[in-house]
């Protein structure tokens, strides 16, 4: 592994303006080595220049954007699309895109003459799954704090429910971006709720698996990891209408995809602290779908294909 330090070359632009000069001197001075590049593309004076070295060395390569290249007002924008984003997107042997989402705004960006692949996130294939946890239920919300997550809309939930008599323990865990005091305020003298602060990244999935119900009530997420992950340990998921993963959680029959607020996620909710068998057999087809369609597996087997076209390779 190579690290190189990045730098402002354009104070005022923000990430835009971020160069890492040592790493374009490396990689020209070591291209001949590499017969093929992925690079992880931004629209920023790092990832840019590498992609643009190695199209014109002719050194076939890849580009996976994560969502950065979209159609932007920023002012570097403009010009960098002009002189290299087009160029680089458009002589790709491949443009990794996650979601039918990215996927649009790569278009619009550089127009529909790209080969798009999709390559699914994978997500590790690890025996988690916790032992049958005493006492009541535990729905679990599992995501940062952010408004965007609507961890308050989690808790209107909860009292809902408890209100109508739910025997369960309701969980928020994750780092506070904004939303920690409204959710204490929310919570108020509730004690079947509780707000548990961030857990280690290395434990989440662990953690994860102790909880009967994986509830996410954000709109507009495009992937969100969470809800791989509470799937990848067999606990059924319930996710909005517009979440990037709803097709697919509805299709494998993973959880509930319903509209996200408090009414709608309640009565999805009750369902399966209700049915327990049902939600007992979601989960076990969640975690069927991570193995079969989102496995580390899969994801290799799709880089090494593409791969293995690029440099010309018979699979």
């Amino acid at each position: 592994m190579q690290l190189f330090p990045a730098r402002t070359l354009l104070p005022g632009s923000g990430f835009a303006g971020l160069g890492a000069p040592g790493l374009g001197r490396w990689f020209r001075r070591c291209r001949a080595d590499f017969d093929l590049v992925h690079v992880h593309l931004g629209r920023d004076l790092v990832t840019l220049p590498v992609a643009v070295t190695a199209l014109r060395h002719r050194i076939p390569y890849a580009v996976q954007t994560h969502g950065m290249v979209v159609p932007s007002r920023h002012p570097l924008a403009t010009p960098l699309d002009a002189i290299w984003t087009r160029k680089v997107l458009l002589s790709a042997g491949a443009v990794f895109h996650l979601t039918p989402r990215e996927r649009e705004q790569l278009i619009a960006v550089a127009g529909p003459d790209l080969a798009l692949e999709q390559l699914r996130n994978g997500i590790p294939d690890l025996p988690v799954r916790a032992p049958t946890a005493s006492g009541p239920p535990e729905v679990l919300f599992a995501a940062r704090l952010h408004p965007r997550k609507r961890p308050t809309v989690f808790v209107e939930m909860a009292r809902a429910l408890l209100a109508t008599g739910a025997d369960a323990r309701f969980t928020l865990i994750g780092p506070d971006q904004g939303e920690g005091s409204a959710v204490l305020a929310a919570i108020g003298n509730e004690s079947r709720i509780r707000w548990s602060g961030p857990v280690d990244p290395a434990q989440m999935r662990r953690r994860v698996a102790c909880a009967t119900v994986y509830v996410l009530p954000s709109v507009r997420e495009p992937y969100p990891m969470g809800v791989l992950e509470a799937m990848s340990v067999g606990v059924p998921v319930i996710v909005g209408t517009d979440c990037g993963l709803a097709p697919l959680v509805e299709r494998t029959g993973s959880g509930i995809v319903t509209a996200p607020d408090v009414p709608a996620l309640t009565a999805a909710v009750r369902t399966l602290l209700v049915d327990r068998t049902l939600a007992t057999d979601m989960g076990e087809r969640a975690r069927a779908t991570v193995r079969r369609e989102l496995g580390m597996a899969p994801v290799c087997r799709h880089l090494e294909d593409t791969y293995s076209r690029l440099i010309g390779w018979k699979a």
